[in-house]
């Protein structure tokens, strides 16, 4: 299988407000950045879109390498996942269903189609890549800001 590097990051003009996602695919020296934006949601949503949307693109299975700034998405998938799955995608109350199920339930099939591995890098501390993924995320927030009319991308 082919080895791609996923990295991804999210962004919110307030929390809950208008959001971007953005993600950079690279296999060797071939490289797809893309981004999106939505008029109203909250930065842990656009985290998890733009890791999802990154690995939408992969049409076969692939080995992937997810590097992001989230902790959220990280420790979800390295930490989280198995126990909210036991539970059913219930939160520790066991009463109401995690925040953002729907999202973490398509990362997961995802996930089940690629091998994928995860890394945390802190943010805006330099790091080439996941500086270009937030800014191409920050832009898409301020484009989803300034939309008056249409349908979320």
């Amino acid at each position: 299988m082919d080895r791609i590097e996923l990295f991804a990051d999210g962004a919110c003009l307030g929390n809950p407000g208008p959001g971007g996602w953005a993600y950079l695919l690279r296999k060797g020296a071939k490289e797809k950045l893309d981004g999106g934006k939505v008029r109203y949601t909250t930065n842990n949503c656009m985290e998890l879109a733009a890791v999802i949307k990154g690995l939408q693109f992969l049409k076969s299975p692939r080995v992937v390498h997810v590097v992001t700034d989230s902790r959220y998405v990280v420790d979800g998938m390295t930490s989280w996942l198995a126990n909210w799955k036991a539970k059913g995608r219930l939160d520790k109350s066991g009463s109401k269903p995690i925040k953002n199920v729907e999202l973490w339930q398509k990362l997961d099939e995802l996930c089940q189609k690629h091998d994928v591995t995860w890394e945390w890098t802190k943010g805006h501390a330099g790091h080439p890549e996941n500086e270009r993924v937030d800014q191409e995320a920050s832009k898409q927030a301020l484009a989803a800001k300034a939309l008056r009319k249409g349908a979320d991308q």
